[in-house]
């Protein structure tokens, strides 16, 4: 996230793609209703009516799967008519031209007939976009989890460089994060391709950065993504699993072919809170501490570290996840970490990255939660980045074109389904369908359809019906609603009775392989 939480407020123009902010992200969509209340212009981008598209001002609802069409129309408008900011362009930008050839064709009246959205309303959203000075982008899952989803992110960022939407406040390209440390994890090193910082393990500086510190050899080879370590088990080639904080047979894409696959697995470890589904199918498990019960720091979309306090302690044999991870290590026969303390791993993580060099426990508990990148101890922390220029020196254009998503409707799967979040539940719903107060606004699982598609399938509000792909079917209760647009489905993923990743596709972006969980056909059976 470029900029800050802070920053929405005082935007001009809220640029909102692929994201359900006031379901999924209620506390900034406050800032969002607060900025629009204020004046603010919103241009809202989403397959699906949700509730900001009643404040926007241009409400683009495009077919799921489309957004290069959308964006590469977008583009094609601010060059063509001037709207670009050349001086940013050229003193901090490179691959401009490859763009603007790319997109030369793009014509709103072609992206329209590729996305749905009309042609003057591309038109009216590009404008606005490039003409407001405090203009800023935010997206969700709605953007990445699809098979061009790193395409879709390009999307963006080159709308925000050709506009030089970069490096001031209430502007840039602000992905909100899904859950309250993805941000850390990530920062930790919780990734295949990056040591912690960021710093890549096919550099062999950083290799060696981390091999001196560590005082172990380590793989120069990038690991396997998510989605590429589903695949690997139902072929044999992963023997082993360690699974921490998540219920991969809830979440995970085409869920019952990984199902029949797990029993393969030679080891099943898991680490979680509950005796979750996966949980259940594990050789051991590890009880682990919720967030209440342990110390720590967490790091939010807006890259700011805050502290984590043990308000009680954890129930039964249940341990904190650093002091689980320890033990691990050292049964491994790795005692470099060995009576480590929080604030000593997370120093020792600042001092082996610049960009946290300058976060300690004593400044956070002093000064309260600190933003990245914070280079030496007297540094402020970054409310926004790339104020002195692109921190990578020029920043990267990077043309893209319009690819179909992995699967379609044709006739004999007429309908396109879409998964997502609800207000009540969160994710597989590990923590909230243990909340009466929570659990009671929303007991059961739905599936939205068009009054108009109802009508033609004989389905009345409330009727229980079947949702079928090629992989699956779930039951459940129909929506009729106009949310959705004739021939589309939306089904949350939280009920296990009723689990939407037994129909979704596993197919995975070619780069991060997050797998298309927003597209794929499907059909009701009545």
């Amino acid at each position: 996230m470029t900029n800050s939480i802070r920053e929405i407020r005082d935007a001009d123009c809220l640029f909102i793609i692929g994201s359900n902010t006031t379901e999924a992200h209620p506390v900034l969509a406050m800032e969002m209703k607060r900025a629009a209340l204020r004046g603010a212009k919103l241009i809202v981008a989403d397959p699906r009516k949700i509730w900001l598209s009643g404040m926007a001002d241009h409400y683009l609802q495009l077919k799921p799967g489309t957004d290069v069409a959308l964006l590469n129309g977008m583009a094609h408008v601010i060059i063509a008519e001037g709207l670009t900011d050349s001086g940013f362009i050229t003193e901090h930008t490179e691959g401009f031209e490859a763009v603007r050839a790319q997109v030369r064709d793009w014509t709103p009246e072609r992206a329209s007939a590729v996305c749905g959205v009309p042609a003057d309303e591309i038109r009216a959203a590009a404008r606005l976009y490039a003409t407001t000075h405090r203009a800023g982008i935010y997206y969700t899952l709605g953007i990445t989890e699809h098979t061009h989803g790193t395409d879709n992110v390009y999307g963006l960022s080159n709308l925000v460089l050709m506009t030089g939407h970069l490096g001031r406040e209430s502007s840039g390209l602000n992905p909100l994060r899904g859950q309250n440390n993805v941000q850390g994890a990530n920062d930790a090193g919780a990734s295949p391709v990056f040591y912690p910082g960021y710093q890549r393990v096919t550099d062999p500086e950083a290799q060696a950065h981390f091999e001196a510190a560590w005082g172990v050899p380590l793989d120069p080879d990038p690991g396997l993504n998510l989605n590429e370590m589903m695949k690997e088990i139902r072929s044999g080639g992963l023997r082993g699993l360690f699974v921490m904080g998540e219920d991969i047979l809830m979440s995970e894409p085409n869920v019952s072919e990984l199902e029949k696959s797990m029993p393969a697995l030679e080891a099943l470890i898991v680490q979680d809170i509950f005796l979750t589904l996966t949980a259940e199918r594990a050789d051991v498990v590890f009880p682990a501490s919720c967030f209440a019960e342990k110390e720590g720091t967490f790091t939010n979309s807006e890259r700011r570290v805050q502290r984590v306090r043990k308000a009680v302690e954890p129930p039964g044999q249940a341990r904190a996840d650093w002091e689980i991870l320890l033990a691990l290590t050292e049964r491994c026969g790795y005692t470099g970490n060995a009576g480590m303390t929080p604030p000593e791993i997370y120093d020792e993580m600042a001092g082996l990255c610049d960009k946290f060099a300058g976060i300690s426990y004593a400044r956070i508990e002093a000064e309260g939660g600190l933003q990245w990148p914070c280079p030496t101890s007297d540094h402020p922390g970054t409310t926004y980045l790339h104020s002195d220029g692109p921190l990578r020196g020029k920043a990267q254009f990077i043309p893209i074109d319009y690819r179909r998503s992995a699967e379609l409707p044709d006739p004999d799967w007429p309908m396109l389904l879409s998964t997502g979040r609800t207000l009540y539940h969160y994710n597989a719903a590990t923590q909230t369908r243990r909340e009466d107060g929570v659990n009671d606004k929303q007991q059961t699982c739905f599936v939205e359809l068009h009054p108009h598609d109802g009508g033609t399938l004989g389905v009345t509000d409330q009727q229980e019906v079947t949702v079928q792909t090629r992989r699956g079917e779930i039951v459940a209760a129909v929506r009729l609603t106009t949310r959705v647009a004739p021939g589309r489905i939306w089904l949350p993923m939280h009920f296990s009775e009723a689990r939407a990743n037994l129909l979704t596709v596993d197919d995975g972006d070619g780069v991060t392989g997050t797998a298309e969980y927003k597209v794929c056909a499907a059909r009701i059976v009545c």
